[in-house]
This record gives C-alpha cells, sequence and structure tokens, in this order.
C-alpha cells in the first residue's frame, strides 16, 4: 500500500491559514497513495487552548479532511481538536475514500508536562481500524511512550501502527528509538509522522518516519516540509508473523 507522510509547519491556531498551506502543499493534484497521514493537531499545531479550537467530528476540520479525501481518493488519518458532550479531546480521525468518517481515536495519555491532562479529557478506547484490507492501531504522540498500549495491538496482530506527532527537537532521539523499539516489538509496520517548524515555545524538525516490522527505516526526512511517499507491504508483516512467532507468546496482556 502506497503511504504518505505528510510533514508540514503548521501555522500557530490558524484553522484556515492551514488548509490554504495544505492546499498548496497538494497543488490540488491527485495524489498516488492510498493513505495519508497528517501531523498531531493538524490545523491548529499543539495548542491547550482547546475551548476556542474545538469542533464536532463532522465540523469544519472533518469537512476539509473529506474532501481532500475525496480528491485524492485516499483514506486520510489526521488530528482534531474534538467537543463531545461538552468535553475537549485530542483526537485522530480516519476518514475514508469517500470522504465518510471511518473512526476516531481519542488521545489515551495526554502530556502532563505540558498541562495538556488539565485542557483534554483523556480517551480511554485502543482503536482499530480497517485500512485496504489492512488492521491498523492508531495512536498520538505521547502515547508513543507507553509500550503496554502497542503491546494490546501487537496482541491483536495489526499490520500497521500509526503515531500521529507533535514532538520537539529536544527529544528527537526519543521518537526515532521508541518508533523502532514499536515496529521490532509488535512485528509490523509503525508509521510516525510529526511536525517540522516553531510554535510559540518550541521547535520541531519532523523525521516522519516507517519502520518496517523488523525495525528497518523505510524512510524518513528531516526539518523540511514534504509528502513523504512509501510502499509498505502486508505480505512482509504476516510472513514475518507466521515466521517468528513472538507475538503467540505475550502473556502479561
Amino acid at each position: 500500500m502506497k503511504t504518505g507522510l505528510v510533514q508540514y509547519n503548521p501555522v500557530w491556531e490558524d484553522k484556515a491559514a492551514n488548509q490554504e498551506k495544505l492546499c498548496r502543499l497538494f497543488f490540488n493534484n491527485k495524489r498516488e497513495e492510498k493513505l495519508l497521514i497528517f501531523p498531531e493537531m493538524t490545523l491548529t499545531g499543539f495548542t491547550m487552548n482547546a475551548a476556542a479550537f474545538a469542533e464536532a467530528l463532522n465540523g469544519e476540520s472533518f469537512e476539509f479532511f473529506a474532501r481532500l479525501a475525496v480528491q485524492n481518493e485516499a483514506h486520510i488519518l489526521a488530528g482534531i481538536i474534538e467537543e463531545k458532550e461538552g468535553k475537549f479531546y485530542n483526537s485522530l480521525i480516519h476518514v475514508n475514500t469517500l470522504g465518510k468518517l471511518e473512526n476516531v481515536y481519542r488521545k489515551i495519555h495526554p502530556f502532563s508536562f505540558s498541562s495538556e491532562d488539565k485542557n483534554y479529557t483523556r480517551g480511554t478506547e485502543t482503536v482499530v481500524t480497517n485500512i485496504e484490507g489492512w488492521n491498523a492501531g492508531l495512536s498520538i504522540c505521547y502515547d508513543l511512550r507507553f509500550p503496554e498500549l502497542y503491546r494490546q495491538y501487537g496482541k491483536k496482530k495489526v499490520e500497521l501502527i500509526v503515531v500521529i506527532a507533535s514532538w520537539p527537537v529536544a527529544r528527537i532521539e526519543h521518537w526515532k528509538a521508541l518508533l523502532k523499539a514499536r515496529a521490532i516489538e509488535n512485528q509490523c509496520y509503525v508509521a510516525g509522522v510529526n511536525r517540522v517548524g516553531n510554535d510559540i515555545k518550541l521547535r520541531y524538525n519532523g523525521f516522519s518516519s516507517i519502520y518496517d516490522p523488523m525495525g528497518s527505516e523505510v524512510i524518513t526526512s528531516e526539518d523540511k516540509e514534504i509528502i513523504l511517499s512509501a510502499d509498505i507491504s502486508i505480505d512482509n508483516v504476516k510472513e514475518l508473523q507466521a515466521k517468528l512467532p513472538f507475538l503467540d507468546d505475550i502473556y502479561l496482556i
């Protein structure tokens, strides 16, 4: 499955400007990828001003990504700030090729170091979504530090794990090491999409990457706005999991 990682520098807290920026990045041309993945809080940056930018699942951000999905005949995974029953969530939406909402994952581990836990409600459920026959486990940024989440995906023998993020330069070596570790221990592809540029506090240098089920780096890019594209093979995952059935020996999950 041809997969695109959309690494870009969002304008701080400006949904309209970021929609325009992404349209320019795509040049209004149809992409070849069947899956396009965007960073955490795609259209706002990692803001704690949840009340000002939260919206329903069928709101402005969804409508934008739905149009993009239809235009490119691709599945889209993107980050939004969701309002549900008076609560705010850092969420990841899956929009299918017809522009329909397929699934939503709400971040289970808010980043308490930046007071995300005080501004957003934590999610409570893991989410596996189907993309062109692939079972993909969904996650967001700080989740990456908690392997117990990903072992649940490993137990289900997903073929792909997705991490959308706003992961700063200061800890980028952790990002790279943890993405690779999640791929090795769960014997699947891991796609991590990080932003670049600066927000009001931090600098980001991307390193959006795909790692294969053996932990080899398939593709990565540092510090530039780019749509990274790579082919990933579901057969590689199934063959490895059959040849080395380590996932059958998980006992504590």
